[in-house]
């Protein structure tokens, strides 16, 4: 048995399915708070995203006492006066105007992907559960999610109430506000700043607020006085008479991990006087003693693990941050951040109601199946990246170059992280995110590679204490248990599977494991080794250096020089060894990229649009065999990560990626790119493919990549308003010509041929058949015919309602145009008049050879005027009119315009007098591929007639050969019919 597996039983924690007990639910109350995150303020540097939403201000319910409404006593109204006399109350006016400003910032995160909300309106919090020491040491009982989610509240108490007399009524003045990462605390801080800033916190007649992480990174001597006004100059008229009157003060310390606090008096010294200079950790302590200022009052914030940092002689109440417990108000949350106006941008207004409400319609209903993305919305900061995905995903009508999911992602975790170490007390300083990288990121990635998003309790403890050797290592994992466990794993929610862990956000597993994998954490044991014999060899050789250099001037050895080079070998020997990693990444993101067993799936933006809204319809049984687990995520994740703004991010959470790592992983991994996308992929996959490279943000890169694609079909891909974007901009990396791009079935509209305007224009080949274009588009497609730089060639518009105000638009188009050769409106409602439109432009073109007018509903009188104009034309030779309502006396009639006489043949039926049309497998063939997609009663009908006109035919004519033709070609209706009215076509 190794080491690591005999410690697991000296570990407090136990089992690691008591990880499920600390994520006890409760209910949540509702008042005033802030939106996710502030940047640039002294007192938050890392910014915390969290639960922000908008509510009228009679909604708010506060719970636990009046604490908002309670009268000022009449020492407090002194102390007031006192500081008027001596002009101090304008002082704090300045204070909380600057606070104000300070505070309500908004991160560039919460402004790029929605509507910015003031600290100053009110919102829903999460629930805070008075607690107690005891309890946060003893055991708790075995939970699993679904039993949080419907476990009654217990204990609630009001952010506003936190400093009311306890429950044997003792005044409290200390108070311990904790939470795991993700549950809001530095948010709800800073909203109870602002509330005070507006007079919503008449308890205190001052409020100071400090960062602990900046207290952190100053050991200077520095009295408090000084302390304050460093950081708040406005309080320069204030400050003394701070400990000289009854003044209600309330310091504010935030995130008290970062600091390491000896309480013991021969650790920390007695400090009693404000004026008097001493460490700032000295200050901190003796203000928590009340040794220090005994009247002030103090909330500090901290994460689970550091709590018992603070001797519970000192602390008035424990207070914990539970998140949101009650899929009621996660709905509220979404309902109004995702109904606020201007979500869904500029220049749709028109509809974004009814999308918005559809889209909150979705999601509600997702979340009453309390299924995982309940249980990821149980933390605030869950319920912000889920807006954000939507916002992504639904609102952004064109992407910026350096707006990606990967970068959302990225983001997220700054929002989370920013500046934060695992555990201050330890030497090795470690930051949270790199041990998350190190070890989330190792079970992730093995998850990937054998396909599962489930892991036992097995599988915990082989990722995380397998390799566990000293203290200081098992105190870092006792850290990461209590603090960050839950914000990235919980427990499952599938029946039968509730002792097992998933990831909270199941796109999380994916990006973790890309993250493990693009810093190099997976290596073979020869990489490892030759990594650490490099860095040993190395340092000998630099020792060698001194000495050689030393003994060189006394006795000038000539051995000494040939065996220092010998020794500088080893280190670059082991150097190539450990770096061929490079080689490694960069074909597991190939190979991942085009494995071919994730063919056929959806594309990866409606794979993540599932995962938050659900699919519509039954649940499946949970007795079925659920399909296979799809991560084709994860190479997109890794070629984002590659990019250098989420290098720069990720820089900032301790995760370093040079350049030229990255620079060496893209030129390992282009050949084998550019080829293996030579060879065709569906669809889906090539959206990926385009997906990827938009995520990878290196235009050299994607541009030799895209240089190789002259075919992209994205035939029945619902090309969103951010597909139509991405496209757009992977496409724009070059100007080549392309030869063919399908987007049939592709729920296209107006306003997405705007956004592929540019790539449209280099494509000799156009499908946009079934796409519901109306005559709005055909607006557009007028404006690119007539563009000097198009080069559409073929264009087919086939079953999309133009209508007549459609064709007025293409018959301008045709006018105007000098590329188009061949072009298709079959069963596009032209009718009468709009044929009569493109007849009446059709002698100004020269350049078209083939017109497809095919079941339009055009009788005699509109198909031969198009064939007369037709016959006229100077290379315009066929004209197909099948399916239409022609007579036989107007089949007749265009029968007689004949190639030789008239040079244009007119496709009408299946026969060309006594014989049968050359043209004939054409026809059934068009009517065949469109046959599910036309009304059936109609086409029908169209089938009989053909029959009947081809035995009408068959009939009159004595050739065996031919009577031989006319019945395999009946053959092919009469089963075409049967199939129709089977309805197995």
């Amino acid at each position: 048995m190794s080491r690591a597996m005999q410690c697991q039983g000296c570990l407090s924690w136990g089992s690691w399915t008591q990880l499920s007990r600390s994520l006890a639910g409760e209910c949540v109350w509702m008042c005033c708070c802030s939106p996710p995150g502030a940047a640039g303020s002294c007192f938050l540097r890392k910014i915390l995203c969290t639960n922000s939403i908008s509510l009228p201000r009679g909604y708010v319910q506060n719970q636990g006492g009046s604490g908002e409404h309670s009268v000022q006593p009449s020492s407090s109204r002194r102390a007031l006066a006192q500081l008027r006399n001596v002009d101090s109350s304008g002082a704090i006016k300045k204070h909380q105007k600057s606070l104000s400003a300070w505070f309500s910032h908004q991160p560039n995160e919460e402004r790029q992907f929605g509507p910015s909300f003031s600290l100053d309106a009110v919102h829903v919090d999460p629930v805070i559960r008075e607690s107690s020491l005891e309890e946060i040491l003893k055991p708790s009982p075995e939970l699993t999610i679904q039993n949080q989610l419907q476990q009654s509240c217990r204990q609630v108490i009001s952010l506003h109430n936190l400093f009311d007399a306890d429950a044997c009524g003792r005044q409290v003045q200390n108070v311990v506000l904790y939470g795991t990462v993700g549950t809001g605390k530095s948010t709800l801080i800073k909203k109870m700043v602002v509330d005070w800033c507006h007079g919503r916190l008449p308890r205190f007649e001052l409020v100071i607020p400090f960062s602990c992480e900046d207290l952190s990174h100053s050991h200077a001597p520095i009295s408090l006085r000084r302390l304050i006004t460093k950081k708040y100059q406005h309080l320069r008229d204030v400050v003394p008479l701070l400990g000289t009157s009854n003044l209600k003060v309330l310091f504010i310390l935030n995130g008290l991990e970062r600091l390491n606090l000896d309480f013991r008096l021969a650790g920390t010294e007695l400090c009693c006087d404000p004026n008097e200079p001493v460490p700032p950790s000295t200050i901190v302590v003796n203000l928590i003693r009340k040794y220090l200022l005994p009247e002030a009052s103090i909330i500090v914030t901290t994460r689970p693990s550091a709590v018992r940092r603070v001797p519970g002689k000192y602390v008035g109440r424990y207070a914990e941050i539970c998140g949101f417990s009650d899929t009621n108000l996660q709905k509220l949350y979404f309902q109004m951040r995702l109904s606020q106006p201007g979500c869904s941008g500029e220049g749709r207004r028109d509809r974004s109601s009814a999308e918005q409400e559809n889209l909150v319609e979705m999601l509600s209903r997702n979340l009453e199946r309390h299924n995982q993305i309940t249980t990821a919305c149980f933390l605030p900061s869950y319920c912000w990246l889920v807006c954000t995905m939507l916002h992504f995903l639904y609102f952004t009508r064109a992407v910026p170059p350096s707006q990606t999911l990967t970068g959302i992602y990225t983001s997220f975790l700054r929002l989370n992280f920013s500046g934060e170490v695992l555990d201050s007390t330890d030497p090795s300083n470690i930051s949270m995110m790199k041990y998350v990288a190190k070890t989330v990121g190792k079970l992730a990635y093995e998850g990937v590679m054998s396909r599962k998003t489930c892991f036992s309790e097995e599988d915990l403890q082989q990722c995380f204490e397998v390799e566990m050797k000293t203290e200081s290592e098992l105190n870092l994992l006792e850290v990461f248990r209590s603090d960050v466990f839950r914000f990235f794993l919980s427990p499952c929610v599938q029946p039968g599977k509730e002792h097992t862990f998933v990831f909270t956000i199941p796109a999380m597993q994916e990006y973790l494991a890309a993250l493990y994998v693009v810093l190099g954490e997976k290596k073979t044991l020869a990489q490892r080794v030759g990594k650490e014999l490099s860095e040993i060899f190395g340092k000998v050789s630099e020792d060698v250096a001194v000495v050689v250099n030393i003994v060189s001037k006394v006795l000038p050895w000539r051995f000494l020089p040939v065996l220092f080079n010998l020794l500088k070998i080893f280190p670059r020997y082991f150097s190539r060894l450990s770096g061929k990693d490079k080689d490694a990444i960069a074909h597991t993101m190939a190979e991942e990229l085009f494995k071919e067993e994730d063919y056929y799936n959806d594309d990866v933006l409606d794979q993540i649009n599932s995962s938050i809204l659900g699919v519509e319809g039954p649940m499946p049984h949970p007795d079925e065999t659920p399909d296979d687990e799809v991560f084709e995520l994860f190479p997109i994740f890794m070629g984002g990560i590659l990019s250098r703004r989420n290098r720069a991010i990720l820089e900032q959470l301790g995760c370093s990626i040079k350049n030229l790592a990255a620079f060496e992983i893209a030129k390992a991994m282009k050949k084998t790119v550019i080829r293996k996308s030579r060879k065709g992929l569906p669809p889906s996959e090539l959206m990926d493919y385009l997906f990827f490279l938009h995520e990878f943000q290196n235009e050299r890169f994607t541009a030799e990549a895209i240089r190789s694609l002259r075919t992209v079909n994205l035939s029945s891909v619902k090309m969103t308003p951010l597909k139509c974007s991405v496209l757009a901009s992977v496409m724009s990396t070059t100007s080549h010509e392309v030869e063919e791009l399908n987007l049939t079935s592709c729920h296209l509209d107006a306003t997405s041929l705007r956004t592929l305007f540019p790539v449209l224009l280099r494509c000799k080949s156009l499908h946009l058949q079934l796409n519901s274009l109306s005559s709005d588009a055909c607006q557009e497609i007028r404006d690119l015919l007539l563009h000097d730089k198009c080069v559409v060639s073929n264009l087919r518009l086939g079953n999309n309602p133009l209508g007549e105000e459609g064709a007025q638009f293409l018959a301008e188009a045709l006018a105007g145009n000098r590329s188009l050769t061949s072009l298709s409106l079959l069963h596009t409602a032209l009718g009468d008049r709009g044929a009569e439109l493109i007849a009446q432009h059709l002698p100004q073109n020269q350049h078209l050879q083939e017109l497809n007018l095919g079941y339009n509903a055009l009788t005699d009188t509109a198909a031969l005027r198009v064939v007369e104009v037709a016959k006229k034309h100077e290379k315009l030779d066929k004209v197909h009119l099948y399916l239409n309502d022609i007579s036989e006396d107007g089949k007749r009639a265009l029968h007689s315009l004949r190639m030789d006489r008239d040079g244009v043949r007119a496709l009408v039926f299946l026969t060309a007098g006594t014989d049968v049309s050359d043209y004939w497998s054409h026809i059934l063939n068009v009517v065949q591929r469109n046959l599910p997609f036309w009304d059936r009663d109609r086409v029908r009908q169209h089938l009989a007639l053909l029959l009947q006109d081809l035995e009408s035919s068959r009939r009159q004519t004595a050739n065996p050969w031919r009577k031989a033709k006319f019945l395999r070609v009946e053959s092919e209706v009469k089963k075409m019919l049967a199939k129709q009215q089977e309805g197995t076509l």
